[in-house]
């Protein structure tokens, strides 16, 4: 067998090394990540042609090996016996961290779980850029990703996040932003927002206001280009006279009739800027009682 190769850390121990690469603007790659992308023997990579053009473009020529979401399962177990044998790997996806709304989960997670030494080479993320520039709440928050397609779980998903007290975040395509941000309006109010698009890019852009009017915005454009990156405020605790508000508006619409619960709680949702579920919770409450 031959002998091991050096790990790029200097290590006599071999690694399974998670390197982030540019989200948009390629002076964002670390001089870590470069050493590393050179030194190991194998690059495990979302999409090999994608990973190509960036390897190219630094002069870098190590091999590439595919791995994302359809054959990780299969590939983790052979990337792992590389490692065995002696070889590091550096895993890479198509932009930002691995494992991060990307492949990389399961094959961390075997290394782990062999024994595998495993270093994250830190790097790009639109999560963390967006954040840090978007101007809201960022003492907690919560990542949720790519929401469902299926509208029943996605609504069920917004339904969990609407309760959240501290800033959520989501990532969406292009061409499904606008009705998102549509369907939350619709179910967490008047929400403050914040819309990241085009990160680190030329014509990055931060879109700031409720969801109606972010909506609005881009619903005016001929197209809505590149990945999104939304942040939604937390939803304020409702208080002393703040929920003495949505109980008389309730208790003054049910006198009143002519709505059934469903859209008796949308309509005030909107118009109080409080979560749909909390206001038809209070709706059944009333009538019950």
């Amino acid at each position: 067998m031959p002998s091991p190769l050096p790990s790029p850390d200097g290590s006599n121990e071999p690694a399974l090394y998670i390197v982030s690469t540019p989200i948009g603007n390629l002076e964002d790659i670390t001089l870590r990540a470069l050493r590393i992308l050179k030194e190991v023997g194998l690059v495990a990579a979302e999409d090999t042609r994608h990973t190509r053009k960036l390897l190219t473009h630094f002069e870098i020529s190590t091999r590439l090996l595919a791995l994302h979401e359809h054959n990780e399962s299969e590939r983790a177990g052979q990337v792992i016996d590389r490692i065995r044998s002696g070889e590091s790997v550096a895993l890479v996806t198509d932009a930002g961290t691995p494992c991060v709304s990307d492949p990389g989960y399961r094959l961390v997670s075997l290394a782990a779980a062999e024994g595998v030494r495993v270093v994250p080479v830190p790097g790009a993320s639109a999560l963390l850029s967006a954040l840090a520039a978007g101007g809201l709440p960022t003492d907690a928050f919560h990542f949720q990703g790519f929401l469902p397609k299926k509208k029943g779980k996605r609504h069920e998903i917004l339904e969990r996040l609407s309760q959240m007290a501290h800033t959520f975040v989501v990532y969406e395509s292009p061409h499904r932003i606008v009705s998102l941000l549509e369907e939350m309006q619709e179910m967490l109010g008047a929400r403050s927002a914040v819309l990241a698009r085009e990160l680190t890019k030329r014509h990055e852009e931060f879109l700031r206001g409720d969801l109606k009017s972010i909506a609005l915005a881009l619903k005016s454009r001929e197209r809505v280009r590149g990945e999104c990156t939304l942040m939604v405020a937390g939803g304020a605790e409702e208080r002393g006279a703040g929920a003495l508000d949505l109980e008389a508006e309730v208790d003054r619409a049910l006198k009143e009739g002519g709505e059934s619960p469903s859209r008796l709680s949308k309509r005030l949702a909107q118009e109080l800027g409080v979560p749909r579920s909390r206001v038809y919770e209070l709706v059944l409450k009333r009538k019950g009682g």
